[in-house]
């Protein structure tokens, strides 16, 4: 009989399948049936490693680019299939189908290599150092790959124009935060399943391309911080499954399309920083999942009452800032339960708080400044009720109206969470609020641009969190009190660095020094730890005690009647940035020690009495001459000109000196008395 011999597989399957039979069968036959089986697993799981082709293209890949952490740990003696950031299929020749390499300090340009992964299907190269153009053809041979991911890189030159016509099974596509530069190349209408398309900060230009809005199943639209111009087209309305829509920062212009309601599923639309005109469209109330609406910074116009607020009930984020709104304040949108922060900053916006505003119990956030607004005294006596209220900016209203001072103005536990508080610019009359004292958790204040008199309460110096003051351009007299400079968050950085450290709802600018540049600051901890009491009448001398704000960085009290000399002390204010004492009384001389102060990027002592040498090095030598002019007995350092001489002979102005000038006197006269008498001696003996 001849038996016919079994393959390792059929063996291994029949195994797999015999019923063993316990009271007939012998460990022995299973051994037989058992051994083939581990003979075949082993020679299949020996033969799963990866295709030599990819496996050389990834060794290319490693020797064309660099490490700043630590470079790529891939042993040419191990499986391909198990190094860092490589994916693998399941097939006999296991080809690579993801490639995934963020955030490892990657240096170089993408290799050519990467053309030889016909099987990827994803690639990521987010959050490294990569830089030049991508190459030409990068994608010819990449027809599978659907996620495309080289954010935060530095590339540079176009993105390729043939993305799509190469792989049209893309579903991502992310060239954000790179230096990308000329058009939004034409053709990504061919990615049918493109869902996600980022190219935000670059330096693209150009209008939006057309086809862009045949994307049926696009979800997110993010090409921000660009340079696009042009209109945002009509037919952007038939994106329905859109999300989230970022074209901000840009120099979009014309009107919102008036069927963006059609994008009912939109949750984010940031179209802030633009040229857009017109009005909000009334359909707009159709995006009733909206989270996040942000059209700040634009040319649009018109009143908000006729926009139905009570739609948007997922609204969390809400800023319309920087318009030219007019009208009736649109307080139906305290029926956007969800608010957490709003701004209506820099319209033309009219009336009062309402008590409406109360029903918005997770607001944080609220900016209604410089508009039109009336009554402070209301406006504060709601307000203190918004329990979770920490930002509070309500400055240019309520035009020279008395800011109410009184301690009991305030209740007990009014504006418990209030961390920012600005009402500067209204030209309020009054003294200093006494109710401050109650705010245990505010960080930072500004009343400047006031008409507020009286002097400065050493009280704010007990305010525990404290780090950032503006009382310039006021009526402010009296001396600096020493408490001032005894504020605990500015005296050590330890207690600085305890400044709370999560992002603001909202960012918050400040224009220092009534520039017209503002500054962006989105965490409250990011804000300069700051005195700026300028334009005011303080009198007196600085107070040594000012040398004890180790985290100040600037400090400003020019245009005061300040006088004696400049504390020493302040040598030991070793971050600060900025000293600005021009326009005093001071006298004596600039002390050499600030020369220590090397973050120093600003001194200023105009127009003072100082007098003596400029100090030089360091930062010394690089402050402009105007700085120092209106002193007329300073000298050297940057006026370039010597010690002046006298006009006029020193006075006699001590007693010794005195005394020296009598001793000096007799002395002559007894010798000029006694050459005389020996003359006539000498002339009666010849006689």
């Amino acid at each position: 009989m001849i038996f016919k011999a079994k393959s390792p597989k059929v063996l291994c399957e029949s195994f797999i399948n015999h019923k063993v039979n316990t009271t007939s069968e012998c460990p022995s036959h299973m051994l037989r049936l058992l051994l083939p089986c581990v003979v075949f697993l082993f020679l299949t799981v020996s033969e799963a490693v990866c295709n030599y082709q990819d496996r050389e293209s990834l060794l290319w890949f490693s020797a064309n680019v660099s490490s700043s952490d630590s470079p790529l740990n891939w042993n040419p003696s191990i499986d391909c299939c198990s190094w860092e950031g490589v994916t693998c299929d399941d097939s006999s020749n296991s080809h690579i189908t993801a490639l995934s390499l963020p955030f490892r300090g990657l240096y170089g340009e993408l290799p050519f290599s990467v053309l030889q992964l016909h099987r990827l299907s994803q690639l990521n190269l987010s959050h490294n150092h990569l830089s030049g153009p991508l190459p030409p053809d990068i994608l010819s041979s990449l027809d599978q790959l659907t996620v495309l991911d080289l954010s935060y890189n530095s590339f540079n030159g176009p993105i390729p124009s043939f993305i799509c016509t190469s792989s049209p099974q893309l579903s991502t596509l992310d060239f954000s935060y790179n230096d990308f530069g000329g058009l939004i190349p034409r053709g990504l209408g061919r990615c049918l399943r493109l869902s996600v398309l980022r190219a935000g900060f670059n330096n693209l230009s150009g209008h939006i391309p057309r086809d862009i809005y045949k994307l049926s199943k696009l979800k997110k639209l993010v090409l921000p911080a660009n340079h696009l111009s042009g209109k945002i087209g009509d037919n952007i309305t038939k994106l329905i499954k859109l999300t989230c829509l970022e074209l901000y920062s840009n120099n979009l212009e014309g009107g919102i399309p008036k069927d963006i309601g059609k994008l009912s599923s939109l949750q984010t639309l940031q179209l802030h920083t633009n040229n857009i005109t017109g009005t909000v469209p009334l359909s707009l109330a159709n995006c009733t999942n909206l989270v996040k609406l942000n059209l700040r910074k634009n040319r649009l116009e018109g009143t908000l009452s006729e926009l139905d607020f009570s739609r948007f009930q997922s609204l969390s984020i809400l800023d319309l800032g920087n318009n030219s709104f007019s009208g009736e304040f649109p307080w139906k949108v305290h029926s956007c339960k969800s608010l957490t922060a709003m701004r209506f900053a820099s319209n033309k916006l009219t009336g009062q708080v309402s008590p409406q505003v109360l029903e918005l119990e997770s607001l944080s956030f609220l900016s209604l400044s410089d508009n039109k607004l009336m009554n402070i005294t209301g406006a504060l006596s709601i307000l203190q009720g918004c329990r979770n209220l920490s930002t509070l900016l309500i400055g240019k209203n309520f035009y020279n109206e008395t800011l109410p001072s009184d301690r009991d103005s305030i209740s007990p536990d009014g504006f418990p969470n209030l961390r920012i508080f600005a009402s500067g610019g209204c030209g309020l009359r009054g003294e200093l609020p006494a109710w401050l004292i109650k705010l245990k958790s505010l960080a930072v204040m500004d009343l400047s641009q006031n008409q507020l008199v009286g002097s400065i309460p050493g009280w704010l110096g007990t305010l525990p969190h404290l780090f950032y003051i503006d009382l310039s351009d006021n009526l402010l007299s009296g001396e600096l009190p020493k408490e001032l400079f005894q504020l605990k968050s500015l005296m050590s950085l330890k207690d600085y660095d305890a400044t709370e450290r999560n992002n603001l709802k909202l960012p918050v600018y400040i224009n220092p020094n009534n520039l017209t540049a503002h500054y962006q600051y989105n965490q409250l901890s990011s804000l300069p730890p700051a005195i700026c009491i300028r334009r005011n009448i303080l009198k007196g001398s600085i107070p040594v005690e000012a040398g004890q704000l180790k985290a100040l960085q600037a400090l400003e009290l020019s245009h005061n009647c300040l006088s004696g000399s400049i504390p020493d002390e302040l040598s030991n204010l070793t971050n600060l940035e900025r000293l600005d004492l021009s326009n005093n009384n001071l006298s004596g001389r600039i002390p050499w020690s600030l020369t220590g102060l090397h973050f120093m990027s600003y001194f200023n002592v105009a127009n003072n009495t100082l007098q003596g040498p400029i100090p030089t090095g360091s930062q010394f030598d690089t402050f402009p001459r105007a700085h120092f002019e209106g002193n007329p007995l300073l000298f050297g350092g940057v006026l370039l000109t010597s010690c002046p001489a006298p006009t006029q002979p020193p006075a006699i102005t001590t007693d010794e000196e005195k005394l020296t000038r009598i001793f000096t006197f007799g002395v002559a006269t007894g010798f000029l008395i006694t050459f005389t008498l020996i003359i006539l001696v000498l002339n009666c003996m010849l006689i």
